[in-house]
């Protein structure tokens, strides 16, 4: 089941991030190599085997980068049955003492931002001085 959950996660991430990874067109490059064509992946170094095939470029991972994707795929495996096991036993609620707690911390600093907004309000209602007129003097 996990294996499977993990799987079909896969299956939607993988062609939706490969997608968005390919819009750089300048991330592989290709090279004949007699009757196939490897591609290169700039940014990861990976090498895949791409044949034409009725006119389309079927590509296949080497036997290296397929180890490396089966490990990923346990790794993820492992990691969704983790958090599966851990989303089982249901998120603690904060008590009412913890809600208490931070709410009277947020309602001391809120009182402290309004006194300090009361300050510049009262400063800025004294410093009502008008402008010095002044007079142009022709010589």
């Amino acid at each position: 089941m996990v294996k499977a959950t993990a799987i079909a996660l896969l299956t939607l991430v993988l062609p939706a991030a490969a997608l968005a990874a390919e819009t750089d067109p300048s991330r592989f490059q290709l090279e004949r190599s007699g009757d196939h064509f490897v591609r290169l992946d700039r940014q990861t170094g990976a090498m895949t085997i791409c044949e034409d095939k009725a006119g389309n470029l079927v590509c296949r991972m080497a036997a290296d980068e397929r180890a490396a994707y089966d490990d990923e795929l346990d790794r993820l495996s492992a990691r969704v049955a983790a958090l599966e096991k851990t989303a089982g036993t249901g998120a603690q609620l904060p008590s009412d003492a913890e809600v208490d707690r931070t709410i009277g911390i947020m309602e001391r600093m809120m009182r402290s931002f309004m006194g300090v907004v009361r300050e510049f309000q009262s400063e800025d209602g004294k410093d009502k001085t008008l402008p010095q007129k002044t007079r142009a003097i022709y010589e």
